[in-house]
């Protein structure tokens, strides 16, 4: 999971630039290793769908399976251009894609709120294309919300976050912040990858700023 630092890595391909990717999805077992429940659709007709890039996305996988309220976790690549890619492929900064988690959630028992104070706190969002040791297109910050109504939501969370950064001579805060984003899974070895391997590889770090309550 670790990256270089070079140009290719950091600049974002254009669409005529992508991989072609594939057709078919890439297989992927219906059953989260944690809880035991599907990752992929039909989910709960009252759940919501978030989708966050925060680096690599081992780490970032594990900061929502086990919240209250949180339905589920699978984590995918999302926000480029190539349909279906492989992590190979992700790898090559070819795609456009970020290394991302999708995190179905019961607005009744765990608002957006909530999630995206995790999302902040639990990574720099002040950091260009990389986080920590992890440099490239594909470990970009990125929040992807389904409707106007949450992306309203998330841009007022990021100007609070960044407000409170700029307290400590941190910012401006990178975060892509999109709706509509397609999300595609990633191989079944990624999925729950720090459950199924507990020593494993995780640069997450966040900037030790707290996220303000709304």
């Amino acid at each position: 999971m670790f990256g270089l630092f070079n140009t290719e890595k950091t600049r974002m391909v254009g669409p005529d630039e992508a991989l072609p990717g594939r057709d078919e999805p890439l297989e992927v077992t219906n059953r989260h290793a944690v809880h035991g429940r599907p990752i992929k659709p039909p989910f709960p007709e009252h759940c919501q769908d978030l989708i966050v890039g925060m680096g690599c996305f081992w780490g970032a996988e594990q900061q929502f399976w086990d919240m209250d309220g949180v339905y589920t976790t699978a984590v995918g690549y999302a926000g480029g251009y190539t349909p279906n890619p492989t992590y190979e492929e992700v790898c090559t900064a070819r795609t456009g894609h970020t290394e991302a988690v999708r995190v179905i959630y019961d607005p009744e028992q765990c608002s957006l709120e909530e999630l995206l104070r995790v999302f902040w706190e639990s990574h720099d969002p002040t950091q260009q294309m990389r986080q920590g040791n992890d440099v490239g297109t594909q470990y970009r910050s990125a929040i992807y919300v389904p409707d106007e109504a949450a992306l309203a939501l998330a841009e007022a969370s990021r100007e609070a976050y960044e407000a409170e950064l700029s307290k400590v001579g941190l910012g401006p805060v990178a975060t892509e912040l999109r709706q509509g984003v397609v999300f595609y899974y990633a191989e079944d070895w990624h999925q729950q990858y720090l459950h199924k391997n507990p020593g494993g590889y995780c640069g997450l770090k966040g900037t030790g700023v707290a996220c303000p309550r709304a």
